[in-house]
């Protein structure tokens, strides 16, 4: 390796020896005895300037060619920084040196200023968005929670880390100290990351209260196997296992063993209360919140797994779809183990190849409330079939229509109401796995937490069989004309029962569908009933056979009898809106609506409504079948028609009740609209206009009363998200459907129009860890580019002009190539296949799903956003400039401490300062055992995580006392060393990010006295690189030039080190760590390589048979 001295020019007044306008002073004796003893000479040309013999060696140099091992330098370093004279390739470099370390470009500066613009525009964007009140109910419980001690060593390893508890409301669920009362069906409670086991006090006061006043006076709910819920918890002792993948492995291992432990609590009867005659429980509800969701699925592909001893998972606010972050390894391997393997057992042809055919998985989003978890993440569509399982958010629940952030989903009054209710749904006691068959379990989940107003919603109209009879007058009053619009202002002004009948249009017709809206409730305790009837044939005897004979013929003859279908439990219940509502949660009656296609009312020829009040009554009811053609819109535009004109559309007078507008080229969560809806408020209205948003993967929908102008938010299409595994929930785009009054007859126009300042927040939490790892880009082409320079000029230039440098070349060049990769990668439909894609079994002639084509560089599936590659570029920029400068303040800051303290040693004279060592450190021997005993520690106790950060403490010291000593002696040499140490400083700190949060997770073990080491976290080649490097650099070592053809490998690795962080930072994050400890490796090479490294002078350094001079002491002057 050919190589230059590792100093760099230097001016006149840097020299070690001063000169006068008559010729060299001549050096003292005392110096000439000290240089005669090193066995070095000093070259004393009156002008310094380099001869072909000195211009690549050093001013200090020893008088034989070939120096002897014993003189040779330290592995780790000289503490002395030889210099040389300047080369006229370095003039432009040695400008940058004279530059300070504050100073930087116009160009650098107006980037910077832009990129904090931006970013506070971000900011603003996000701290402001609509994401709707907070309407929340407050619960009320009396909780007691009794601790299984019994739960021990002896059934699980994990004893003393977490324990298991149930729960008792205080004055409802009888308990005693011998008997804790277990009488009902087991559920079994997961906190999320760092989640307290009493986030479940308002879950289960719920059920044990609802069931208390409720379920238990329901004679036939009883009969059909409803019991009490016995609510369990699991204390994970606050564990953090979102950023730690072996910790999310322990938490699904103790949650097996404690599922089994609670199932053999029912076979003793000193334990439970249970009814003698219904089999004991095989099997436990799990309801996770955040990443206890994701135990919860872990738990079932763990080796203690019981068979079938899970069915049903209600998830809340958990990252299903991908890992919150990526700076563990384990938690992105376990990650993709648990959803291949999900995927895996769905994929099988045959329900015996697949271990969770009987498993049911429901994943409840929080929407854009939930600022801790993208809900995004929580989308199991690349996981599940419609079949077992779906994901559906808070605002889209029946009475609930409202997003909760993430802790408040786990006691929201009206949520947990749905969830409670639910549960007491699909519990089955008289059967062993506590719960009905999974088909039936799906069809009460869907009916309980989506709209009703979906295509996958079921109605129970067709499967029903008549048990009505209605016998109706010969009067042509009471039958509309086909075609006509009921519409009922008022109930209740016959003065007793009256009923209308509309003529159901015939088969043949097509695009038809009949619509219902009332504000009255529709079930037997309502005003107002709606019948599907048929004609009956006159048969004397067959009216015994129905359940309900409503007569209104009076008595005449010649009256028509019809055999009907109540619709009751097909109403679908929609937020209350009229002229006064302010939210859709408002704790107001909801409307009643019923909808249904003609092809599934076939088998009838009249709706029959009956108006059961017998005194006036304020209320509504408009009834009408409508074409498609007049209630369906599908606009034809492109974001690009969005962005530059918006969409503008209006409704006639004449409209149907429901005008439904799809666009399918709304589908981005990166993008905000702002909708208007205008109508002429002057005419008096049934009711006001309401609008549901609806995205049809996953089940968003969003209800909006007394419609004016709303922000129009969505989680459709999302950045980083695998592919769903149907093809048709791909790009449905967005549903407005917009209920307004028929009979005003005035106009309604619509405006749509993207809100780009409300789009800036939804960067945020989409691409939150997008900014850890584009910041990385910069700071390698920053540091590449000062390392070009130094190799080339020997001046190692500040930060702030190897950036100034970068952003005039390699920067906006690499942008460039970024930009055009995230648009190919959008365009494109797959990547190429390898061999660890998983295919999706379904059909062997279908093409495989590559689930991790989305994970690349912006994660976005339309090449639309390749713009928002130079943003995050910008915004990089502008945070690199920002982290340098704080950092160059603390420096500073502690230098000037470090340097008060140090004040009565003495000072540096201006002839000894290119003699002057950077700083005094300990011997060679002392430093090699600090470094071993360091990675022992860390193969055996510590994980490399926390040396990581004790290297990043040591480099902060090594850059404060060259920050001191740089200023001392003001010559080129210390400015070098600064320069390059602050630089390293900056990389580590970019870095360190990666390595805390598992370093909280294990300090947090220790804090809770658990001490088993991380088996993933003690490879010593993952810190040896870094620790050695910091260690050299402690002694004030320069990293010695590069001349030949091997400098482009420093540009290379940085190179790769800027590539990877814009490619695959976001997924794959923890990598970036490796990638910098190889760079370190090859510094540690050069370091190594450049001073004559060979195992004779270690040895020599560990048997400590160094003398002060050879390992570089040399003397420093005090003050006389």
């Amino acid at each position: 390796m050919h190589r230059r001295s590792s100093g760099s020019p230097v001016e006149d007044e840097d020299s070690s020896v001063s000169r006068t306008d008559d010729g060299p002073n001549p050096i003292d004796e005392k110096s000439r005895s000290q240089i005669a003893r090193r066995g070095t000479s000093f070259d004393l040309r009156r002008d310094g300037s380099a001869t072909p013999r000195s211009r690549n060696s050093s001013m200090w140099r020893t008088p034989s060619s070939q120096p002897s091992n014993d003189t040779k330098p330290m592995p780790l370093g000289s503490p002395r920084l030889p210099m040389e004279a300047p080369s006229p390739d370095g003039r432009r470099a040695r400008q940058s040196r004279l530059r300070s370390p504050w100073s930087c470009s116009i160009l650098t500066a107006l980037t910077t200023c832009v990129a904090v613009v931006v970013l506070i525009s971000i900011v603003q964007s996000f701290a402001g968005r609509q994401v709707g009140g907070d309407g929340c109910g407050v619960p009320m419980m009396s909780p007691t929670f009794i601790r299984m001690l019994e739960f021990d060593t002896e059934h699980t390893r994990f004893a003393s880390k977490y324990n298991l508890f149930v729960y008792r409301e205080e004055g409802v669920d009888p308990y005693t100290q011998d008997n804790i009362g277990l009488n009902g069906v087991p559920v079994l409670f997961l906190p999320g990351n760092a989640g307290s086991y009493r986030q479940v006090r308002s879950l289960a006061a719920e059920a044990s209260r609802h069931y208390y006043d409720v379920v238990r006076h329901d004679e036939s709910r009883h009969a059909a196997g409803t019991r009490s819920l016995d609510f369990f918890m699991v204390d994970f002792n606050e564990d953090m296992a979102a950023f730690h993948g072996q910790t999310l492995l322990d938490q699904a291992e103790y949650v097996n063993e404690a599922i089994s432990y609670i199932l053999s609590l029912y076979h003793d009867p000193r334990r439970t209360r249970r009814d003698p005659g219904l089999p004991d429980p095989s099997a436990v509800i799990l309801i996770g919140h955040s990443m206890g969701g994701i135990v919860a699925r872990t738990a079932l592909t763990m080796a203690n797994y019981q068979a079938n001893s899970v069915n049903s998972i209600i998830t809340m606010s958990a990252p299903h779809a991908k890992p919150p972050v990526s700076f563990d390894s384990d938690i992105v391997h376990t990650y993709k183990q648990i959803n291949d393997y999900w995927r895996d057992a769905y994929a099988q042809t045959w329900a015996n190849n697949n271990p969770l055919w009987h498993v049911t998985l429901i994943s409840i989003a929080g929407g854009a409330r939930d600022t801790v978890v993208p809900s995004d993440y929580a989308s199991i569509s690349s996981l599940v079939p419609e079949t077992h399982g779906f994901t559906v958010f808070t605002s889209s629940i029946p009475d609930v229509w409202i997003g909760m952030d993430h802790l408040s989903i786990t006691w929201c009054d009206q949520f947990r109401k749905a969830i409670i209710k639910s549960l007491f749904e699909i519990v089955d006691a008289r059967r062993p796995t506590q719960t009905k068959p999974r088909a039936e379990r799906m069809r009460v989940l869907k009916r309980w937490y989506l709209t009703g107003l979906e295509s996958v919603a079921e109605r129970t109209l067709p499967q029903k069989e008549a048990n009505t009879l209605l016998t109706l007058e010969d009067n042509a009053n009471t039958i509309l004309a086909q075609g006509q619009r009921l519409i009922l202002r008022e109930l209740g002004l016959q003065h007793g029962p009256d009923v209308r009948l509309l003529p159901i249009p015939p088969p043949g017709v097509s695009g038809k569908k009949f619509t219902l809206l009332t504000d009255q409730s529709l079930d037997k305790n309502g005003n107002v009933e709606v019948l599907f009837c048929s004609v009956f044939p006159l048969s004397n005897g067959r009216s015994t056979n129905f359940a309900l004979n409503l007569d209104f013929s009076g008595g005449t003859v010649g009256s028509t009898r019809l055999a009907c279908k109540s619709a009751a439990e097909d109403s679908i219940h929609l937020p209350s809106s009229t002229r006064s509502s302010k939210h859709a949660y408002d704790r107001n009656a909801p409307f009643s609506y019923l909808q249904y296609d003609l092809e599934g009312l076939a088998e009838h020829q009249f709706v029959a409504v009956v108006d059961k009040a017998n005194v006036p009554t304020l209320g509504f009811l408009v009834a009408e079948f409508s074409d498609s053609s007049d209630s369906l819109i599908r606009a034809k535009v492109g974001l690009g028609g969005l962005l530059s004109a918006g969409l503008k559309m209006r409704l006639p007078a004449n409209r149907p009740m429901l005008t439904e507008v799809k666009i399918p080229a709304l589908h981005s969560s990166l993008l905000d609209y702002r909708l208007k809806i205008t109508r002429d408020s002057s005419k008096p209205e049934i009711f006001a206009p309401l609008l549901r948003q609806s995205v049809s993967d996953p089940h968003e929908s969003k209800f909006f009363v007394n419609v004016n102008e709303v922000n129009v938010n969505l989680h459709g299409m999302a950045p980083f998200m695998p592919p769903a595994i149907s093809e048709q929930a791909a790009l449905g785009g967005v549903s407005f459907q917009l209920w307004t009054d028929p009979t005003s007859g005035s106009t309604v126009d619509i405006s749509l129009q993207v809100d780009l300042m409300s789009s800036l927040g939804e960067l945020v939490m989409r691409y939150r860890t997008i900014f850890a790892a584009f910041p990385l880009l910069v700071v390698a082409l920053v540091l590449r580019k000062q390392f070009q320079v130094y190799d080339e000029s020997g001046y190692f230039i500040p930060f702030t002009d190897g950036l100034d440098r970068a952003l005039r070349s390699s920067f906006p060049l690499l942008l460039v190539a970024m930009s055009l990769l995230a648009s190919s990668l959008a365009t494109s439909k797959a990547l190429p296949q390898t061999d660890e894609t998983l295919h999706w079994r379904t059909n062997s002639t279908e093409t495989p799903i590559d689930f991790t084509k989305n994970d690349l560089l912006l994660g976005s599936q339309d090449a639309f956003f390749w713009f928002l590659v130079p943003v995050f570029g910008l915004i990089s920029v502008g945070v690199c400039v920002l982290v340098n400068y704080l950092a160059l303040a603390l420096v500073n800051i502690c230098s000037w401490i470090y340097g008060a303290s140090h004040s009565k040693s003495g000072y540096i004279r201006r002839e000894d300062r290119g003699n002057f060592p950077i700083f005094n450190t300990p011997t060679p021997r002392r430093r090699i055992i600090h470094t071993a005993i360091l990675l022992i520690l860390v193969s055996t106790v510590i994980p490399y995580q926390f040396a990581y950060m004790v290297a990043c403490i040591v480099q902060l010291a090594t850059c404060v006392r060259a920050q001191w000593h740089a200023k001392e002696t003001r010559s080129t040499s210390h400015t070098n060393f600064g320069n390059y140490a602050h630089s390293i400083l900056i990389l580590m700190l970019w870095i360190l990010p990666i390595n805390v949060l598992v370093l909280l997770v294990w300090a947090h073990n220790l804090v809770v006295h658990w001490f088993m080491p991380f088996s993933s976290h003690h490879n010593v080649l993952s810190i040896m690189p870094f620790l050695i490097l910091v260690e050299t650099m402690t002694c004030g070592a320069m990293i010695p030039r590069i001349t030949s053809r091997l400098k482009h490998i420093t540009s290379m690795l940085f190179f790769v080190i800027a590539i990877y962080s814009a490619i695959y930072g976001v997924s794959y994050a923890y990598l970036l760590h490796h990638l910098a400890n190889l760079l370190a490796a090859w510094f540690v090479g050069i370091y190594l390589f450049g001073t004559n490294f060979s195992p004779r002078r270690l040895w020599r350094i560990i048997d400590d048979d160094e003398t002060p001079s050879e390992s570089g002491n040399s003397h420093v002057k005090k003050k006389p």
